[in-house]
């Protein structure tokens, strides 16, 4: 019996091991098959293009961004460029697409001096760049993720930067190596905002960027990292691979790219950069973030042993399709569309078409073929910039619902077999329509060196559909994205939770009659007065915060929001309030406008930029080391239902008011729980209700600014506010504080007559000037610079 016992035993002990051995595999296999969320996207593209948005309207306007040499780089343009293409040491194509502010930098944003700044290659700068944005567009402040593990997988295949030079020129000898090392690419994202998930930089040549994606899209799944931010970056410092490419006849003279055309003559050479931000799709939903697209599936391969090093190989382009169709559990069937590599060579242009017909062609609805199109045939080759490029491209086609055209397309490539390949070229715009699941597309992305990448993305699931940016579909979002910046002010801004907003704005005052009157909620309307309210349907009043790294950037960002907000006339305040103060860095030079509609928000963002005093705006320079005061008002500051949405979404709040409610109830016959989160609580209008609610509400909301880190410097309130003051600072218990202010209003029912007070938008002065003589109105209480309280004869006041 006792062997029988022991057998039972170790069998039981070995079925849970089984069991939770099979749900620890379970959860892995989940883990390593969810899609990923791409939250963020930065790019900078010729063209001018600044943004994802800049990058659809130039592909949507078919824009052509190719153009001359730039002149700043000195370069030997006066001997550089010759039509014969067996002439060593020039080059037969004088055009490209280049970044032309690729000098542009604003080093102190980065911690970076001056003369440091000179060192780093301009790729690395743009990667700083580009990474502050994309997070700032997942609605994160870069400046919050130092230690926390977000990973970098940075493209970069050129360091000539710091190779034109022989020699250190003199003061900057120990700088130039790390600023032109492809390592430190990555590595300095990594240091400039402290992340510490792995940092990576990849060179497999035009491949770069999209394998960057695949490798961090592994990282994040093997649990490498939380999020990372993944892409690449081109900028030619020389003409060297101008004149390389002349030599072997690869340059189209025109410097386009003529992709699967019939008139390919060669690639045209650019410069770019571009980085996404992922993470995982539960964990993006369950953080807020926008999802603008979703990372199916990736795969990478290598060429291997082909015609010769440099040579495209058919059947391994093949096999990774067919392998990053499997990574995302997909037939070929399900993706619509593909940006291909599209470099408009005679000899790579039709093996990869070749081999996309043979793996998404085949068996395809006449109807329903695979649409083919590259991004090239705008703003050239982006080489380690390029797989990217194609990513943002596509994901904006999926939120707009349109595929673009390929320019340059004289005739599709005789080369290939089109006719009933099931693969077509876009050389129009074409509708993309939604079907029963969503949009999709896959990027291809083939490095000179045999590495091959392909990866495929989807549109977002359907929940939260729009953002700010574009009411078109696309973005899984309790926000929406608004507008990028310039890189010298806090660049990108991403969404925020928003009510609706639609009132009209308050009146100007005519020009002989001074500034008007607003009668909003009144300070302190002691004793027993009902302040004047706003409309019942009037949204609350929202602050837009902007701020930059210096005075200019900060004009910038006011002259970009104003370009914005004309744009998109159906904003909702609060959703770009919400983004603007909780989804960017707070930079020294600061602006705030405030307002209720778009069109308040028109008026005041004008005056911040023509520089007119308005009552709603200020702005200024924040010094270091200043810590938050609390300030709690008096009455007047109420509403109904004031407390309802943070008792269902604050712990914090919500036990503090519940502690306040057990404090109060020995001294009032009202429930302080059902007052305060009922939209009909006629309780309010007694100032014996009121007070120790606004009381406990006020006290409460500190409790819940306290549970996310910001402690105050110091306090001040006035009436009850006084004494929430004195109950957050400490010098007050909560029974105690709770007994004064209860017993304290009741005290005053017996006080109130049958006077009225109301607040102005009027300096202390200028309110006595108006009263003048009169005695059946004084001044209250004087609340700011701008905000005096009169009181007197009720008709007297109104």
């Amino acid at each position: 019996m006792a062997n029988e016992d022991k057998l039972r035993d170790y069998l039981r002990r070995t079925t849970a091991d089984l069991l939770r051995t099979r749900a620890r595999l379970d959860e892995v296999e989940q883990a390593a098959g969810e899609p990923l969320a791409i939250v963020g996207m930065a790019c900078r593209y010729p063209g001018g293009v600044r943004s994802p948005e800049d990058l659809w309207r130039l592909v949507a306007s078919r824009t052509d961004a190719i153009g001359p040499f730039p002149r700043d780089r000195g370069w030997p343009l006066d001997r550089l460029v010759d039509p014969d293409p067996a002439k060593e040491g020039t080059t037969y194509s004088d055009r490209g697409g280049f970044l032309h502010d690729a000098a542009d930098f604003d080093a102190e944003l980065f911690g970076i001096s001056p003369r440091h700044a000179l060192t780093v290659d301009p790729q690395q700068r743009l990667l700083l760049q580009t990474a502050w944005e994309a997070f700032e567009r997942a609605g994160i402040d870069p400046r919050s993720l130092s230690g926390q593990s977000v990973g970098v997988f940075a493209g970069v295949m050129y360091g000539d930067y710091g190779s034109r030079h022989t020699r250190a020129p003199e003061g900057f000898e120990g700088f130039i190596g790390t600023g032109s090392a492809g390592s430190v690419a990555s590595g300095r994202v990594a240091y400039t905002f402290g992340l510490e998930g792995p940092a990576v930089t990849v060179d497999t040549a035009c491949s770069s960027s999209l394998v960057a994606l695949h490798y961090a899209a592994q990282a994040v799944r093997r649990g490498d990292c939380r999020m990372a931010l993944a892409g690449g970056a081109t900028v030619m410092a020389t003409p060297a691979t101008f004149v390389e490419f002349s030599r072997q006849r690869g340059l189209a003279p025109d410097g386009r790219c003529k992709a699967y055309a019939a008139g390919a003559d060669g690639t045209g050479w650019a410069e770019g950069a571009g980085l996404v931000l992922v993470e995982r799709l539960s964990d993006a939903l369950a953080a807020g973030h926008p999802v603008v697209a979703v990372l199916r599936g990736s795969a990478v391969n290598s060429d291997g042993a082909s015609t010769q090093l440099s040579a495209p190989n058919g059947s391994a382009q093949q096999r990774v399709v067919r392998a990053a169709l499997d990574d995302a559990g997909l037939d070929a069937a399900d993706v619509d569309a593909v940006e291909g590599h599209g470099t408009g060579t005679g000899l790579g242009d039709p093996i990869e078409a070749a081999a996309l017909i043979a793996v998404y062609g085949s068996g395809r609805a006449a109807d329903d073929p695979l649409w083919l199109g590259s991004l090239k045939s705008n703003i050239g080759h982006t080489q380690a910039a390029a797989g990217i490029g194609g990513v943002i491209k596509m994901a904006e086609a999926m939120r707009h619902g349109v595929l673009p055209a390929s320019l340059h397309i004289d005739a599709p490539s005789p080369h290939v077999a089109w006719a009933d390949s099931g693969v077509e070229l876009l050389a129009e715009e074409r509708p993309w329509p939604a079907r029963d699941r969503p949009r999709r597309a896959a990027v291809s992305s083939f490095g000179i060196s045999g590495t091959n990448a392909h990866v495929v993305i989807e549109a977002p699931p359907e929940p939260a559909r729009g953002t700010a940016t574009d009411p078109a579909p696309g973005a899984v979002t309790a926000s929406a994205s608004a507008p990028e910046s310039e890189s010298e002010s806090a660049p990108g801004v991403a969404p925020g939770p928003a009510p609706d907003a639609a009132t009209d704005p308050v009146p100007e005052p005519a020009p002989d009659a001074g500034p008007a009157p607003l009668h909003a909620s009144a300070p302190d309307p002691d004793p027993g007065t009902t302040p004047v309210s706003d409309p019942a349907d009037a949204p609350p009043p929202v602050a837009w915060e902007l701020s930059g790294h210096t005075e200019r950037a900060l004009d910038d960002q006011i002259v970009r929001l104003r370009a914005h907000l004309d744009a998109h006339p159906g904003l909702a305040p609060a959703d770009v309030a919400h983004t603007l103060s909780t989804g960017r860095a707070a930079l020294p030079y600061r602006a705030v406008a405030v307002g209720r509609t778009p069109d308040d928000f028109a008026r005041e963002l004008a005056a911040l930029a023509d520089g007119v005093p308005s009552r709603r705006t200020a702005r200024g320079e924040a010094h270091g080391g200043a810590r938050p005061v609390f300030v709690f008002p008096g009455q007047g500051s109420q509403w109904a239902g004031m407390a309802r949405g943070l008792l269902a979404s604050s712990e914090p709040f919500r036990a503090e008011l519940t502690r306040c409610a057990g404090a109060l109830a020995p001294h009032t016959d009202w429930d302080l729980l059902d007052v305060v989160s009922r939209d009909d609580a006629p309780e309010l209008a007694r100032v014996d209700v009121v007070q120790p609610a606004l009381f406990a509400v006020m006290v409460s909301l500190a409790a819940a600014w306290r549970s996310l880190g910001v402690e105050p410097a110091a306090v001040v309130g006035h009436s009850q506010g006084e004494i929430a003051a004195a109950y957050v600072a400490g010098a007050l218990s909560l029974d105690e504080a709770a007994a004064l202010v209860a017993r304290r209003s009741k005290a005053l029912l017996s006080l109130a007559g049958t006077g009225a007070m109301a607040s102005v938008e009027l300096s202390a002065d200028d309110t006595r000037r108006r009263i003048g003589a009169r005695t059946d109105l004084g001044v209250a209480a004087v609340n700011g610079p701008r905000s005096t309280v009169v009181s007197g004869d009720a008709d007297a006041v109104t």
